[in-house]
């Protein structure tokens, strides 16, 4: 089974972060132009909340909340469950499922007071898992032809 670090090998580690004080409209806007569902809301170095898609609609629409004003550490979602790099996909995918969340920040644990260094997604996660399945299928493939 492929580790969190092999999908951050193939996606790369780049994370959007927002500071909690930053408004739920610039939040909003960065996350279209990157066309993401998700921001790392951080204070300094270290990663304080989530701010997701669904934040916008259950915690900011529902609420009637005015986005150009209210702020990103009122409608966050924390705790933040994280994972490392060495971390089995499938755990991660466990996590997620159980949890009900579509993004885990990626904290490098051996960085003295943990670094950010990636994040995966629920997209991720199965992305892998069918490339891993693809894989097994043609080494049978190859095996049942005698290429193997």
């Amino acid at each position: 089974m492929y580790l969190v670090r092999d999908c951050l090998a193939k996606k790369g580690g780049s994370v959007e972060t927002i500071t909690k004080d930053a408004t739920i409209l610039e939040a909003a806007r960065r996350m279209n132009a990157r066309r993401i569902g998700a921001l790392c809301v951080v204070e300094g170095d270290k990663v304080v909340g989530m701010f997701t898609e669904r934040d916008v609609l259950y915690r900011v629409v529902a609420a009637q909340l005015d986005p150009a004003t209210t702020h990103v550490e009122k409608v966050m979602s924390t705790p933040v469950i994280t994972c490392g790099p060495d971390a089995k996909l499938s755990a991660c995918a466990t996590a997620m499922s159980t949890e009900k969340i579509r993004h885990l920040p990626v904290i490098d644990e051996s960085v003295p007071g943990g670094k950010l260094i990636g994040i995966i997604s629920t997209g991720d996660v199965m992305a892998m898992d069918l490339k891993n399945k693809q894989q097994h299928i043609e080494h049978l493939h190859d095996y049942l032809h005698g290429r193997a």
